[in-house]
Formats: structure tokens, sequence, C-alpha cells
């Protein structure tokens, strides 16, 4: 099931999106009466997907990230990869949707793309074992960690080179059931650019639940990203790039100077 957040006629809903592929023309939004984290109940009422805006599919608490976690990326940052999960945060305020632009610093020479697979958080948890990392998720999304690399080492640490605004797209939508060995790509220009498979994860998907849940409680609509493969390069203003996710969709952002 794709579950979407979108604008129509000045009201934010949630639905589901039905029809094959990722066509607009060919796709419609099944409006729902609440939101996803209760059992959803439709009204009936269906709009084509052209006709309305989709949003970030979730507005996060926070976006709890996992950094270093495919080999061939930690290898291209030059260092090993880590034993245990490196984890970091991006703000709220990070958070764009859909079609929304990546506005690039004015005092950075330096902002990368960075195309992961993200988990959406479903109920609040805390200290959940592996075995029941599946109970607590609600779908998976696509997800670009966009990062001021000059920043980031500039600091030592990576709160402001990750936390710009608009340095958290996602969407286009939740997809409740994802394959367990997926390829996540990123595009720029239509050039590929990352492109690598989930079954690469350092720390798979239950293991990053159980990690991050042994310390943190996760409230619903929190998202994790859970890394991103080798291949991060530079973003440009005029560029468009775009995160691809096998079996769940494609998120496209425009590259704007702020």
């Amino acid at each position: 099931m794709r579950i979407a957040r979108f604008s129509h006629s000045g009201d934010v809903a949630f639905g589901v999106v039905e029809g094959p592929g990722e066509d607009p023309a060919d796709l419609v939004v099944a409006v729902a009466a609440g939101h996803p984290f209760a059992p959803l109940q439709l009204t009936g009422e269906s709009l084509p997907l052209s006709a309305v805006k989709l949003l970030a599919p979730v507005l996060p608490s926070k976006v709890v990230c996992i950094g270093k976690n495919y080999a061939d990326h930690a290898a291209e940052m030059g260092g090993a990869p880590p034993e245990q999960p490196v984890v970091f945060l991006k703000p709220s305020t990070s958070v764009v949707g859909p079609g929304d632009a990546i506005a690039l610093p004015r005092n950075s020479s330096r902002v990368d793309h960075e195309a992961e697979l993200g988990i959406v958080i479903g109920r609040l948890c805390r200290e959940v074992p592996k075995e029941r990392a599946h109970d607590v998720i609600l779908g998976y999304t696509c997800g670009n960690d966009v990062t001021a690399r000059d920043h980031q080492k500039q600091d030592g640490q990576w709160t402001r080179g990750k936390g710009h605004d608009t340095f958290c797209p996602l969407g286009p939508w939740v997809e409740t059931e994802l394959p367990r060995d997926v390829a996540v790509r990123c595009l720029v220009d239509g050039e590929v650019r990352q492109d690598g498979r989930t079954s690469d994860l350092i720390h798979d998907v239950p293991a990053i639940i159980e990690w991050v849940t042994a310390f943190m409680t996760l409230l619903p609509g929190d998202v994790i990203l859970t890394g991103t493969p080798a291949g991060v390069g530079p973003l440009l203003a005029g560029e468009s790039v775009s995160v691809v996710i096998e079996g769940l969709g494609t998120l496209t952002n425009p590259v704007v100077a702020r």
C-alpha cells in the first residue's frame, strides 16, 4: 500500500495511491478520513494524482540517520566501516517534500546528495528487539540526506552540515511493503551517480531499530535514514536530483541557490 500526504484546494490530507506504476496520469488518490497511525479509513472520494500536490509523506518529530552504513561509502569517505551504527539527527525543519527546492547555503561551497532508504515509524516505541522491529514500522520512503560537506568537515561534527533547511527531502509516499533487497539509486539531471542495494547495508533494518530504540523513544511519523551507498557528489544550482528506490518510487527535487 502506498500512503501519501497531499494538499488539494487548500486542504491537507492523507490518502492511498492506487493504480500501476508511477505515472500520475495512471494513478488516483483514495482520500483517507484521518491519519495512517490508526486503522486507515477511506472517505470514498478519489482524486487524480495529477490534481494534487504531494507533500512530505510524514512530519517527523526527528529524523534519525545512520552514517557510513555501506562499506563502499565508508571507503570513499576515507575510513573503515564502523563496528556499531553511527547515529546523528536532522531537525524536522530540514524536511521538504517531492518537487520542493533544495536551497544551497550561501556560505557553503560543496553540497552533496546522499540517496537513502527511509524507515517510517508507525507507533510510539522504545527498546524494540530486532525480532519485533517490523511491528513498529509503518513503511518506507525515499530520502535524500543532503549534506554541506565543507561545513561537516569544518565543524568536526555533523549538525550544521546535515541540518540546513531543505536538506531532508522525503517522498513521494510511504510504501508499507518492500522486499528486503532493493536498489537505491541517485540520478542528477538523469545521470546515475549512486547505485547500491539494501542487501549491502552493514546494519540492516531490524538491527538499526533495535540500536536506536535502545536509547531513544521513537514517535509515530519519525523517520530513520539507513545510510547511503558510494557515489555521493556535489549538487549545483539549476540541477534536478532524484532518489529512486526499486519497488517504492522516485523522489525528485530541483536545486536552487539560496
